[in-house]
C-alpha cells in the first residue's frame, strides 16, 4: 500500500467518524471531551494543584507540567516540520486559528502521556480515570473534525512514550529541579 492509499484511507475514514450536527448531543459530549485535553486547561489546574498542595500531589502536579511542556514543545518541533493541515472545518476555530497543523495531535499525545504518567504516580483511582479519559479525547478530536485518525494515533503513540519516559526520568528531575518539587 502506497503512502497516497495510506493518507487517502485515512481521511475516508476520519469523514466517516465525524459528527456533522453541532447542536446533537453526541457532539456536544464530543466538544466537551475535545476541550478537557487542551494544553491551557492542564497547565492552569496543574499550576493550582502545585500551589496550594504539599507531598505527593505537589509533585504530581510539576511533574506532569513540566513533561506537557516539553511534550508541546516535541509535538509543535513536529507539526511544524509536517505541516499537515487539519480537516476542513468550522468547529474548532481556536485550534484552527492558532495551530492550522494537524499532525500529530497535541490533545492525543496529552492525554497518552497523563494517562501513563498517572498510572505510574498513583494513585490508583487517577491512573484509571485518566486511562478512561485519553481514548475519549482522542475520538472526540476526530469526530469533532479538527483531526485525522492519523494524527491521534501517532499522537497518542508519542504521548505513551513521552510518558513512560518521563516516569523513567522521575528521580533524576525531581534530584536536578528540586525547586519545582
Amino acid at each position: 500500500m502506497t503512502w497516497r492509499k495510506i493518507l487517502e484511507w485515512d481521511v475516508a475514514q476520519s469523514e466517516r467518524m465525524r459528527l456533522l450536527d453541532p447542536k446533537s448531543i453526541w457532539f456536544r459530549w464530543a466538544a466537551f471531551f475535545a476541550h478537557t485535553g487542551d494544553s491551557w486547561f492542564w497547565l492552569i489546574g496543574l499550576s493550582v494543584v502545585w500551589l496550594v498542595s504539599d507531598g505527593p500531589w505537589h509533585t504530581r502536579a510539576a511533574l506532569l507540567a513540566l513533561i506537557s511542556v516539553l511534550l508541546a514543545v516535541f509535538v509543535l518541533g513536529i507539526k511544524f516540520t509536517v505541516r499537515r493541515r487539519r480537516p476542513e472545518g468550522e468547529w474548532g476555530a481556536i485550534y484552527r486559528n492558532t495551530d492550522p497543523h494537524s499532525f500529530p495531535s497535541g490533545h492525543a499525545s496529552r492525554a497518552a502521556m497523563l494517562a501513563v504518567m498517572a498510572v505510574g504516580l498513583g494513585p490508583t483511582w487517577f491512573g484509571i480515570l485518566l486511562v478512561l479519559w485519553a481514548p475519549l479525547v482522542c475520538l472526540a478530536r476526530v469526530s469533532t473534525g479538527v483531526h485525522y485518525i492519523s494524527d491521534v494515533i501517532v499522537g497518542f503513540v508519542l504521548g505513551l512514550i513521552v510518558g513512560w519516559i518521563g516516569l523513567e526520568l522521575t528521580p533524576l528531575l525531581i534530584q536536578s529541579l528540586p525547586f519545582l518539587f
